[in-house]
């Protein structure tokens, strides 16, 4: 049962969601998330990402909680404005030299770091400027990637560009549900589209050419993916065609992103749906946009169930009321792991790594110390068993992230829920392992020959004592 030697089990956490110290502290400035954080109603309950899990101080204690759990690499990202507080020009030599000391304390201590340049933290003072509606914004984003290589790349081989475009384009100017809270007409969400993959490709040339090691790249996109009903032909089909066909003028749709990105162009039928509001592609562009990738990541919590009609067009078949969701409303879908990965090998031919994949649940330290969240447990049994029915089928996985290692500021849910194999008392800042760390060290140390238990809970015990010893 057991996935190929080399594979890389982690998982991820954001510096927005974790660090916390953004007020000015040590020089941060402020991102479009605490600009919105301050807009009433904007984040649940008025929650702020100001505290968040003070990681900043507290990532030498967190580090050894990832050693403890036997993670292979752990997923971070760089808070832009920390540093580079006006998001160009003069370095925070503070806010940087935490980041040389967070990867250096992983290294030390046997955990692979893989870099996430941009999850969603913007810097306001760009955001000022226009943002990624500025035809600008990819020069931005490449000067401060040229920052974050000169000073990291001595130690770090493996990098993402960007974190789950649909969702801070889509979700940050389309819909306004997340930061800088914008509801743009089309043609103008297109622009800041095609600027963030102008980005995107700028900064993976940056690391081809400028990197001291030599340097794996790729990205942490998300998008609408589909799950077949039956195991008939004609359903798998109907749910490739529906992870790849672009349905609607939203930013979910998987070859918006993923055919410039690896193929030089945008889809044909999405130039059709947007029409006049299409992005506007200049001389160079796509060569830009389009540079080599070593891997395709991609975050994955669910999908749709899609059969093929009787008119011969996908279609999506609704979940029923009584279906297993979880704590964030979103459907328990174990295939999604095992279908998107072959969809997308299939499509772009290289390897894939799971780059966010976890479940959102209401934990709380029960009486007698311990967090024990078996459903966690459970959805990710499931969710693994998926992905190595894609890998025994012939898909080459590389690696997997969990989402993530400890509770956080979850966007504009604030801190209603929790992802964490790692508890957060967020007004101690207590740290406790949940059972479902301690599963998945489990799996970590069988390389996931202990998955499929009948009973997901057999083969392992939690420490008694462990939780005692850390820090409070």
């Amino acid at each position: 049962m057991a996935f190929r030697d080399d594979f890389i089990w982690g998982a991820a956490a954001a510096s927005y969601q974790i660090e916390g110290n953004t007020q000015g502290v040590d020089g941060c400035a402020d991102s479009v998330w605490d600009m919105c954080s301050r807009r009433k109603g904007f984040v649940l309950d008025g929650n702020t990402g100001f505290n968040a899990c003070d990681h900043y101080n507290r990532y030498e204690e967190d580090v050894q909680i990832m050693k403890s759990l036997s993670l292979d690499a752990y997923r971070l990202s760089i808070m832009w404005p920390r540093v580079m507080p006006e998001g160009t020009g003069k370095v925070n030599q503070t806010g940087l030299d935490y980041y040389d000391r967070l990867v250096d304390e992983l290294l030390a201590n046997g955990i692979d770091p893989w870099v996430t340049l941009f999850h969603w933290d913007y810097p306001m003072a760009l955001f000022h400027k226009g943002g990624w509606l500025n035809d600008d914004s990819s020069d931005w984003f490449a000067e401060y990637t040229r920052v974050i290589v000169d000073k990291l790349s001595d130690r770090v081989s493996n990098w993402f560009t960007l974190n789950e475009q649909a969702c801070f384009i889509g979700l940050g100017h389309q819909s306004g549900m997340h930061a800088p809270g914008l509801q743009l007409a089309t043609k103008e969400v297109n622009r800041a589209w095609h600027n963030a993959l102008l980005a995107h490709g700028k900064a993976v040339k940056i690391l081809r050419e400028e990197a001291k090691k030599p340097a794996k790249v790729g990205a942490a996109p998300c998008f609408r993916t589909a799950a077949p009903a039956s195991n008939s032909e004609q359903d798998i089909e109907a749910a490739r065609q529906r992870t790849f066909n672009v349905v609607d003028d939203q930013m979910f749709n998987a070859t918006w992103w993923m055919d410039p990105a690896f193929k030089g162009e945008y889809p044909q039928d999405g130039l059709a749906l947007f029409g006049n509001d299409a992005p506007e592609v200049k001389d160079g562009d796509m060569d830009i946009i389009c540079q080599p990738l070593d891997f395709v990541g991609i975050n994955v919590y669910n999908s749709e169930l899609v059969k093929m009609g009787a008119n011969g067009q996908p279609e999506v078949v609704p979940y029923p009321n009584d279906y297993p969701y979880t704590h964030f409303r979103w459907p328990v879908t174990p295939e999604s792991l095992r279908w998107t990965t072959q969809f997308l090998y299939e499509r772009y031919n290289k390897p894939l790594i799971i780059t966010e994949n976890g479940l959102s649940t209401n934990d709380w330290v029960s009486l007698d110390g311990k967090v024990h969240d078996t459903t966690r447990i459970d959805f990710l049994n499931r969710y693994l068993l998926g992905l190595k029915q894609a890998a025994d089928s012939g898909v080459d996985i590389m690696g997997y992230f969990q989402w993530s290692i400890l509770d956080n500021f979850e966007w504009a849910e604030g801190y209603l829920q929790r992802f964490g194999l790692v508890h957060v008392d967020y007004a101690t800042q207590k740290r406790t392992i949940k059972d479902s760390g301690f599963w998945y060290k489990s799996v970590i140390e069988s390389n996931g020959s202990v998955l499929g238990s009948s009973n997901p809970l057999d083969g392992w015990r939690a420490p008694e004592d462990f939780n005692r010893n850390i820090k409070s």
